[in-house]
């Protein structure tokens, strides 16, 4: 009987430390596991503020061109006023925003705000003629810019300043504009100008110019 007991417990402790040495296995290669985890963690995260530093970067040089930009177009085109625009850039949800305010010094004082709000029309349809150019070129697009009836907003005296400044951009750029408009001072500025008649409910195209 005591032979016995003594087989059963040999077994027994066998047993136990069969299962203490697998767990101890286990809990070896799930340290393994962890530590490696934790390096991938930080690698990664070394990969996401380098990639995060890249796109700052790239963001902040775009954002300077853009406002050079658009200051050079609403110098150009309202060249009696004192105007500039400037890029405020923030993080909304994990997400970079960038909004233009449009800047006036007038009696000394800086007015700054949004364009459409603060400024008309006028002044954001010129920004958003260089925004859709500057998209243009950023995308590699080819470089065609359709306006269509877009320049509505102006006041006479700007007409031939916009008409200029887009001559400008085709020869600096090389971009293609088509401008679709019922103003005959965009007409006469044009290098190449058609009139739309409408003939048995089809369209012909005649150059005046």
């Amino acid at each position: 009987m005591v032979e016995e007991r003594l087989r059963v417990l040999t077994e027994e402790t066998a047993r136990i430390l069969g299962r203490r040495d697998a767990a101890q296995g286990a809990l070896g290669a799930s340290r393994a596991s962890a530590r490696s985890l934790e390096e991938k963690l930080e690698l990664l995260d070394l990969v996401s503020s380098l990639l995060r530093a890249l796109i700052d970067s790239e963001i902040t040089e775009g954002v300077k061109a853009i406002e050079t930009l658009q200051t050079e177009g609403v110098k150009a085109v309202f060249d009696d006023l004192d105007l500039s625009v400037r890029a405020e850039v923030e993080v909304l949800r994990g997400k970079v925003s960038v909004s233009l305010l449009t800047s006036q010094v007038k009696g000394g004082e800086t007015i700054e705000g949004i364009s459409l709000d603060g400024f008309g029309g006028a002044v954001s349809t010129v920004q958003s003629v260089l925004l859709r150019l500057a998209l243009i070129f950023r995308r590699g697009l080819r470089p065609v810019l359709f306006l269509d009836e877009s320049l509505p907003a102006f006041d006479e005296k700007y007409v031939l300043n916009m008409a200029a400044f887009l001559k400008t951009l085709c020869a600096r750029t090389g971009v293609d504009i088509l401008l679709v408009t019922h103003n005959p001072l965009l007409v006469e500025a044009a290098d190449r100008a058609y009139r739309i008649r409408r003939d048995h409910d089809q369209a012909s195209f005649h150059r005046i110019r």
